[in-house]
C-alpha cells in the first residue's frame, strides 16, 4: 500500500466508524472497496492487516455500535470477507472470533440491522468473497450460515434473493472440488458434509407444493449447469433428474420458464454425454407445456449442435403449430408435404389462439419471432419449408389488415382478434423480412411484394409498422434475383419498382414525420444499392421521388432533415437528384445542392442534420465526386471553415475526419508514392488542385490506412510512407491555403476529447509522411515559428480568439517538430479522472468531506 494512503486511512477508519459523521455516498464505499481488493490481489491480505492495525478495529467497533448507518454496516461485512478471502488472514481474523460476531447469529444477523436489505446483500456478498478455500466450508457450516441462506432465496429483495441463490452455487462447487471433484456419480456418503445439506435443501424444494420454493431450486441448478464444469455435475443431474421429471405430472407444471431455462442448461452442460435419458425429458417436456411456454425450449433445443433427429423434429412442429394453425384457420389450400403440414390442427394450439386477444397476440408473436430467429442458423431444420412459411407470413399479415375473408367460424374469430394488431404486423413483417435470404417459387414471391405494397399504400398502417415494412420491402429487393445473362433488375423486380415508387413519393409527403423518415432512409439505401442499375435509374428519374427528396431538407423535424441530407447526397453521388441541367449550365443542379448543403452546414439549429451534411461531403470527397472535384481547394476551404465555428463536437471530429482523405488524396495512402508529385506547381493557383488529384480515387482507399473510427494511438502503427521532399512542399501550400494547419491545431486544444484525438492522429500522419525529408525551405520564406508557437501556447490556455493567419509550410513543418504529439496523444488517451481516481485521492476526498482535510489537501473535481 501507499506509504501516503497508509497515513491516511486511520482517519478515514475513525470517520467510517464515527455514527455522527455524515459518510460519503455509496459510490466512494464501492470504490474503497475495489481498492482493497485490487491490494490484497497484488500481496497478503494479512500483512496488510497487520501494518494497518486501524481495519481490524475499524471491524471490532462496528459490532459495537448500535446506532452505525447499514450502508457502513454492508461495506464492513464486504471488507471483511475481501480480507478473509485468503486462507491466512482468514485464520488471523478467526483467532479473535471477528468472523463469527460479523457473520454469526451474535451478529448483524440477529440484530434490528437485518432489517435493511443493504445489511443482508452485504452479509452474502461477503460470505461470496470469503468461500475461497476449505476453511471457509468449515466456518459455514459452523456458524448456520448455509441454513440463513436458504431462507434468503425468498427474501423480499429481487437483488439479496438472486445472490443467495448464486452464494449456494458457489459454496456447492467449492464442496466438490475436493475427493468427489474426480467423480461422475458419486454416491451419496461421499459427498462431503457441506455440498449435501445443499442437494437435500433442492431435493426438497423440488418436491415442495410451493411454485416459489420449485423455482428456487431450479433456479440454483440452472446455474450449476450453466457455470460448474466439474464432472460431479452429471452425478448430480442423475441423482435430481428424477424429481425434475415428476414435474411434468402436475397441471399445471410448476414454474415452467424456470424448467425450461434448466433443461436447456443442462442440454448445453456435459450431461448428454453421460445421460441420454435427459433428450426423453426434454421431449416429454415438449408434450406437457402449453404452446406459449414451449415455444422458447423448442428453439434451444433446434440450436443444439449435437440433438437426436426425432427430437428436432417435435421441436420445429412446436414452433410450426400456431402458423399451420393460421394457414388451416384461413381456409388456405394446404402446402406441400413437409413439417408445417404435419403440424397443423392441434386443439391445445387452437384453443390457445381463440382463448383470449392477448393469448393470441402471444402466441403468433412468439412463433414468428423464433423462427425468424432460427431461420439464418447453419442448424436449421433441412428441409426448410420455405413456400408454406412464406404462405402463412402472408395469410397473418392479410389476416391483420383485414383483406383475406375466411369461410371457417374459426377463421371469422382469428381474423376479429387480429385485426388491426400492430404488434403481429410488426412481427410478421419482420419474419417476411428474414424469409428473403431463401428462395421460393414465383407465385410466393409474388404474393410476398403484393402485400408489402398493400401495406405500404395502406392508411391504416401505423408509422411502426410502415417503418418494417420499409425493411422488409428492402431486403426483398435487394435479394431478388438478377435475370441470367443481364446485370440489370429482373422484369417482376423492375414492375415492382414502377408501383413501389408512387408509394414511397406519397409517404414522402406523409404529415407524420416518422414516416418521412422511414421513407428517406429506405430510398438511400436502394440508392446506395442500385444507383448504378439501369432500371432502378429509369424509374426513379421517371418518379416526382428525387425532387421531394431534396424539398425535405427544409423539414420542420431535424431528423427528417438529417435523413434527407443522407439522401439527398447519395443521389447526388449517382447523378440522380434532378434531371440533367442544360447544356449551357452544366453544372447548375449540383452546385445549388452544394451550396444548399453548405448553408444547412452553417445555418441549422439542429446538431442531425450538420452531421449529416459533414459525412455526405466526407463521402463525396473521398469517392471523387464530380462536383467536389472540379474544385477540391475550394471545397475544402469551405467546409472546413464551416466545420471550425460548429458547436457541436461531433461535426469538428467529421471536419477532422474530411481533412484525414484530402491529406490521403494529396500524399497518397499508406505504401504508396505521391499522386500529385508532378501536377502541382510551387504556386499553384486556387482550383487547380483537380488536375493533381487521381480522376477516381477508389473509395475508402484511405480507410485501409487509416480506419474511420480508430482509436488513439493506432495511428502509429499504421503510418504511411513518407512523400517525395517536392511532393510535400507542393502539398503544403495547398494545405495552408485551404488553412487545414489552423483548424487542426485548433482542435489539438478542444475541449472535447475526441475532436482533441483525431486532430492528434492527423498531424502524427502528416509528420510521419514529412519526417525523413527535413524542412521543406523552398516552399517560402523563412518560418516565424516563434510567433506560430506563441499562438498556440495562448490557444492551449483557452484564448483561442487569435487566428494563425497565412501559414507558410517551412513553419508548419517546424512547429510539428517541436510539437510533442506523442506525448499530448498519450495524455489524451488518459480518463479525465485519472489523476482523481487514484486511491490517495479517494481517501483525501472522503475525509475532506467530513472536515478532516484542510481545504488545500483535497482533491476537488
Amino acid at each position: 500500500m501507499d506509504p501516503e494512503c497508509s497515513r491516511l486511512l486511520p482517519a478515514l477508519c475513525a470517520v467510517l466508524a464515527d455514527p455522527r459523521q455524515p459518510v460519503a455516498d455509496d459510490t466512494c464505499l464501492e470504490k474503497l472497496l475495489d481498492w482493497f481488493t485490487t491490494v490484497t490481489e497484488a500481496g497478503s491480505s494479512l500483512l496488510l492487516l497487520q501494518e494497518n492495525p486501524c481495519l481490524v478495529e475499524l471491524l471490532f467497533h462496528v459490532l459495537k455500535c448500535q446506532d452505525l448507518s447499514s450502508r457502513i454496516l454492508s461495506f464492513s461485512l464486504r471488507l471483511a470477507g475481501i480480507f478473509a478471502a485468503q486462507e491466512d488472514c482468514f485464520q488471523y481474523l478467526q483467532q479473535g472470533e471477528l468472523l463469527p460476531m460479523l457473520f454469526g447469529e451474535v451478529g448483524p444477523l440477529g440484530g434490528a440491522a437485518w432489517t435493511a436489505p443493504a445489511v443482508r446483500s452485504g452479509w452474502i456478498q461477503g460470505l461470496r468473497t470469503l468461500a475461497q478455500h476449505p476453511s471457509a466450508l468449515r466456518f459455514l457450516a459452523a456458524c448456520g450460515a448455509v441454513d440463513t441462506i436458504f431462507s434468503l432465496q425468498g427474501d423480499s429483495s429481487l437483488f439479496v434473493a438472486s445472490a443467495a441463490g448464486q452464494l449456494l452455487v458457489h459454496i456447492l462447487d467449492l464442496a466438490m472440488r475436493g475427493p468427489a471433484e474426480g467423480r461422475c456419480s458419486p454416491q451419496a456418503c461421499d459427498w462431503p458434509a457441506c455440498a449435501q445439506k445443499i442437494v437435500c435443501h433442492i431435493e426438497d424444494s423440488l418436491c415442495s407444493i410451493a411454485t416459489p420454493q420449485v423455482t428456487q431450486a431450479l433456479n440454483v441448478l440452472t446455474t450449476v449447469f450453466g457455470h460448474c464444469r466439474g464432472l460431479w455435475t452429471q452425478g448430480l443431474w442423475v441423482r435430481l433428474s428424477p424429481l425434475v421429471a415428476r414435474l411434468l405430472e402436475k397441471d399445471p407444471v410448476p414454474a415452467s420458464h424456470s424448467l425450461v431455462d434448466l433443461l436447456l442448461s443442462v442440454a448445453r452442460s456435459s450431461v448428454p454425454s453421460s445421460d441420454r435419458g435427459l433428450w426423453e425429458t426434454l421431449a416429454q417436456t415438449l408434450s406437457h407445456l402449453s404452446p406459449t411456454q414451449a415455444g422458447p425450449l423448442a428453439l434451444g433445443i433446434l440450436k443444439l449442435q449435437d440433438c437426436p433427429q426425432a427430437l428436432r423434429t417435435q421441436a420445429f412442429g412446436v414452433l410450426l403449430q400456431p402458423l399451420a394453425c393460421v394457414l388451416e384457420a384461413a381456409a388456405q389450400a394446404p402446402g406441400p408435404p413437409g413439417l408445417l403440414g404435419g403440424a397443423a390442427g392441434d386443439p391445445m394450439t387452437v384453443d390457445m389462439l381463440l382463448c383470449s386477444k392477448s393469448a393470441c397476440v402471444g402466441l403468433l408473436c412468439c412463433a414468428l419471432t423464433h423462427l425468424g430467429l432460427l431461420q439464418p442458423l447453419p442448424q436449421r431444420p433441412s428441409p426448410w419449408p420455405q413456400a408454406p412459411l412464406l404462405g402463412a407470413a402472408v395469410t397473418v399479415l392479410r389476416l391483420c389488415s383485414g383483406s383475406v375473408a375466411p369461410t371457417s367460424d374459426v377463421g371469422g374469430r382469428l381474423c376479429a382478434i387480429l385485426v388491426g394488431c400492430g404488434r403481429v404486423q410488426r412481427a410478421a413483417l419482420d419474419f417476411l423480412g428474414a424469409l428473403s435470404q431463401g428462395a421460393g417459387p414465383q407465385e410466393s414471391v409474388t404474393q410476398v411484394f403484393s402485400i408489402l405494397l398493400e401495406y405500404l399504400m395502406s392508411p391504416e398502417s401505423s408509422s411502426m409498422v410502415l417503418k418494417k415494412a420499409f425493411q422488409a420491402t428492402l431486403r426483398w429487393l435487394l435479394s431478388s434475383p438478377k435475370t441470367p445473362g443481364c446485370c440489370d433488375l429482373d422484369p417482376r423486380t423492375q414492375l415492382f419498382l414502377r408501383e413501389l415508387l408512387p408509394v414511397l413519393q406519397k409517404r414522402l409527403c406523409s404529415p407524420c414525420w416518422e414516416v418521412r423518415d422511414s421513407g428517406l432512409e429506405f430510398l438511400t439505401q436502394m440508392t446506395r444499392h442500385w444507383g448504378g442499375q439501369a432500371g432502378f435509374r429509369q424509374a426513379l428519374l421517371a418518379s416526382e421521388v428525387p425532387e421531394l427528396t431534396k424539398q425535405l431538407l427544409q423539414d420542420p423535424e431535424s431528423y427528417v432533415r438529417a435523413s434527407a441530407v443522407t439522401a439527398t447526397g447519395q443521389l447526388s453521388s449517382w447523378g440522380l437528384l434532378a434531371a440533367p441541367a442544360s447544356p449551357e449550365c452544366p453544372g447548375a443542379q449540383q452546385e445549388s445542392l452544394l451550396v444548399e448543403l453548405l448553408h444547412v452546414l452553417c445555418a441549422d439549429s439542429e446538431g442531425f442534420p450538420r452531421r449529416a451534411v459533414m459525412q455526405v461531403f466526407t463521402e463525396w470527397l473521398r469517392d471523387g465526386h464530380a462536383d467536389v472535384a472540379e474544385d477540391p481547394e475550394r471545397f475544402v476551404a469551405r467546409v472546413l471553415q464551416a466545420a471550425s465555428r460548429d458547436p457541436d463536437w461531433e461535426v469538428r471530429a467529421q471536419g477532422l475526419e474530411l481533412a484525414l482523405v484530402f491529406l490521403g488524396r494529396l500524399l497518397g495512402p499508406r505504401g504508396s508514392h505521391c499522386p500529385c508529385a508532378v501536377a502541382l506547381p510551387e504556386a499553384a493557383p486556387p482550383g487547380t488542385l483537380a488536375q493533381a488529384l487521381p480522376e477516381a480515387a477508389p473509395p475508402g482507399t484511405l480507410a485501409q490506412a487509416l480506419p474511420e473510427a480508430a482509436p488513439p494511438g493506432t495511428l502509429a502503427q499504421a503510418l504511411p510512407e513518407a512523400a517525395p521532399p517536392g511532393t510535400l512542399a507542393q502539398a503544403l501550400q495547398v494545405l495552408c491555403r485551404v488553412q487545414l494547419f489552423e483548424f487542426a491545431f485548433r482542435a489539438l486544444f478542444d475541449c472535447d476529447r475526441p475532436v482533441a484525438q483525431k486532430s492528434c492522429d492527423l498531424l502524427l500522419f502528416l509528420r510521419a509522411k514529412a519526417a525523413p525529408c527535413g524542412s521543406p525551405q523552398e516552399a517560402g520564406d523563412s518560418p516565424n515559428v516563434a510567433s506560430v508557437e506563441a499562438t498556440l501556447q495562448r490557444w492551449q490556455a483557452g484564448e483561442q480568439g487569435q487566428p494563425l493567419g497565412y501559414l507558410e509550410p517551412g513553419a508548419v513543418m517546424a512547429v510539428l517538430r517541436s510539437v510533442d504529439l506523442e506525448g499530448l496523444r498519450d495524455t489524451l488517451a488518459e480518463s479525465s479522472d485519472h489523476v482523481e481516481k487514484s486511491p490517495q485521492s479517494l481517501l483525501q476526498d472522503m475525509l475532506a468531506a467530513v472536515g478532516v482535510l484542510g481545504e488545500n489537501e483535497a482533491d476537488c473535481y
